[in-house]
This record gives structure tokens, sequence and C-alpha cells, in this order.
């Protein structure tokens, strides 16, 4: 499956618009990762708990979004965005969540 962010794929024009597809995911950090996190972003360092966090949910929304795309009879995902959002989870600390969305063509 060709997924990219651009509108277009070089030298392959679109055959077919077959429609929007996205994916979600939303993940919890647990409250020991939020304090850890915290304490790293406090002395300038990277906080690799969020690191990992936001990686896994993003491959779990773009491998839902290239399933969509998949059901429908696509061989490519064109115009792909990626947005990244922090939920507050109350007592239970943050969650993290990703949705990709994009077009779902045959090329």
């Amino acid at each position: 499956m060709i997924v990219t962010t651009t509108n277009t794929l070089d030298g392959q024009p679109v055959g077919k618009y077959l429609g929007i597809v996205t994916g979600e995911a939303i993940l919890g950090a647990n409250i020991l990762k939020d304090i850890f996190a915290g304490f790293r972003d406090i002395v300038g360092g990277r906080s690799n708990a969020y690191e990992e966090e936001l990686k896994k949910a993003r491959q779990i929304a773009m491998d839902e979004m290239i399933a969509d795309a998949q059901r429908l009879g696509a061989n490519a995902v064109i115009a792909v965005d990626i947005d990244y959002e922090s939920i507050a989870g109350g007592g239970s600390g943050s969650m993290l969540m990703v949705s990709v969305s994009g077009t779902a063509i045959q090329v």
C-alpha cells in the first residue's frame, strides 16, 4: 500500500477516488510515566516514555487507516494528515490520541 502526504503520486495518475479513510488510536500513559516525563521535561531531557507511546499510537492509527482503504479496494492513500492530541484523564493521568485521515485511491 502506497501511503503519502502528497495529493498526487509522481508519474501515476489516479484511476479512481474511493473516499476518505481514517484511523484513530487513544493510549493511556500511566501515572508513573507522567511523573517521570514531567521530571525529564524539567531537566531538559527527552521523554522516552511519551515518545514510545506516540510511536505506538501513530502505528495503530496508520494500520487502521490502511485496513479501511484495503476494504474499499484501494492500493494507495494520498493526502494523509496526522494529528496529535493530549486528553486530560483526571486522576489516572493523560491520554494520547493520534488520528490519521487520507483519500483512498486506485492507481
